[in-house]
């Protein structure tokens, strides 16, 4: 037996004695809370279908680029972990060999949130009782493989066991949703819904544009070479989304640049996107109407809009080349909101009926563009610390930065956005602790009364979140 693995009942809280004591306090009365997932990328077929997962590195390392971009940052290859070539090139299938490999790199994450949540899952999920390292690695890796056999580690039985209340997937408009159709019509009462992301058939420098909005015509009925006909058919998927339970829209854009133009130019410019000859100029344009667009469709269907914006996506070239989308190399970049959300702004920013919840990866814009903006336009709320800041740092830096201008209220609680489905209880977890550290430091300081503060906790670990995504 290695070193124990234990989690610290104090991680996360103040190390000052007072603030702690209320730290402790608030979290006590929220940490059991039920799980409001409203915004992620879990596999709907895992609920679906219900089978065991597979091994732990088919189930922990192949899937999270969370943790392989790490290692390839040293130096170890993707193949050498089992990630799937574009091409179907040779790579590692042996699940023991890529878990070795893993726990000999698993120092690389000390002080991350990442060894957080893996932590977690190992311990407080998965009862593994010794740390992750290369001595341990075979003796954990056959722990692991029993335990993922065992009938309450299949998805559904956790799921009921994370006490999920509702979990949102993120589907393409031209998913046909069959597996959240099984769910619907299975006997489990899990709540497993969908949210509609547009990205492949609004996006013009999404491979394979053209054949999208192809496939989107066929699905539809509707003649998606032409203008009206193509926001026919995105309002006709929409409808369907929230059919089978979707709440909200996910645009997950380069910019939050918007544009206002009017129809004739709307029509000359999807025409130039579609036949390839438009410039990088016009596919920002036309992603920018298409924000307004989908906000316009929003105000009439319901569907709550998230704004993800800033990331320079699949940077690295050759990895994209060689693997594909999401592989560790979308990196965040500096975004403007204040002039970008402009012409959506001066469309439906007073609409009452309309909600938009934004996020960014450019921590200079909270105090900066979004609390000034969610602190005054009645249609805008400002999303959780997101993606690189889902961290104790990143959050407390978030609430720091936001509060006094935009209050707790103008916030929508926590989402994991995570495609680990283990690290879900982790990661709100994580959220529920700094939280609550926060709180703390206001009680402690005399800026919040401590029953104000255990109703505010309350609010930002449940009542919020279903507030803001309808649910």
């Amino acid at each position: 037996m290695g070193k124990p693995l234990q989690l610290h009942e104090d991680r996360l809280f103040p190390a000052e004695a007072a603030q702690r004591a209320v730290a402790r306090r608030l979290y006590a009365e929220i940490k059991d809370l039920p799980i409001v997932s409203p915004h992620g990328h879990t596999d709907p077929a895992w609920f679906a279908e219900d089978r065991p997962f597979g091994n732990p590195a088919e189930l922990f390392i192949i899937p999270d680029h969370y943790l392989f971009r790490m290692l390839y940052s040293q130096g170890v290859n993707l193949e050498d972990l089992g990630v799937p070539r574009c091409d179907g090139g040779a790579v590692e299938s042996g699940g023991r060999k890529i878990w070795r490999r893993f726990a000999e790199h698993y120092h690389l994450f000390r002080g991350t949130p990442s060894r957080l949540w893996f932590d977690h899952a190992l311990s407080e999920v998965l009862g593994i009782g010794e740390q992750l390292t290369a001595e341990s690695a075979d003796r954990i890796y056959d722990q692991l493989s029993e335990r993922l056999q065992q009938n309450d580690a299949r998805p559904r039985a956790l799921f009921d066991r994370f006490n999920i209340e509702v979990l949102a997937t993120t589907e393409s408009p031209l998913d046909d949703l069959a597996h959240h159709k099984t769910i619907r019509d299975s006997n489990w009462n899990g709540r497993v819904i969908t949210a509609f992301r547009p990205d492949p058939v609004v996006d013009p420098d999404f491979e394979g544009f053209a054949e999208n909005l192809a496939v989107l015509g066929n699905l539809t009925g509707e003649d998606t070479t032409t203008w009206n006909g193509y926001l026919a058919a995105l309002r006709q998927r929409r409808a369907f989304f929230a059919e089978m339970g979707a709440t909200s829209t996910d645009h997950g854009h380069p910019s939050a640049a918007t544009a206002d133009l009017d129809p004739g130019a709307c029509g000359a410019l999807f025409a130039k996107c579609l036949e390839g000859s438009g410039t990088a100029e016009d596919s920002e344009l036309f992603r920018a109407q298409m924000l307004t667009e989908m906000a316009a469709m929003s105000l009439d269907d319901g569907l709550v809009m998230q704004i993800h914006p800033g990331s320079f996506r699949n940077h690295n070239a050759g990895l994209f080349e060689r693997f594909g989308r999401d592989k560790g190399a979308d990196i965040p970049s500096a975004t403007d909101y204040v002039s970008a959300l402009k012409p959506l702004l001066d469309r439906f920013g007073n609409e009452k009926r309309l909600s938009v919840i934004l996020f960014t990866l450019d921590e200079t814009s909270y105090s900066r563009e979004l609390a000034p903006l969610a602190g005054h336009y009645p249609i805008l709320k400002i999303g959780p610390a997101w993606w690189f800041y889902d961290s104790p740092e990143g959050m407390l830096r978030y609430r720091r930065a936001l509060t006094e201008t935009a209050g707790f209220y103008n916030t929508v609680g926590f989402n994991d956005d995570t495609r680990a489905f283990l690290s879900i209880p982790a990661r709100h977890d994580v959220a529920r602790r700094v939280d609550c550290a926060y709180l703390a430091e206001l009680v402690c300081s005399h800026r919040l009364d401590e029953d104000e503060a255990l109703e505010v906790a309350q609010d930002l670990t449940y009542r919020l979140v279903k507030q803001a995504y309808k649910l």
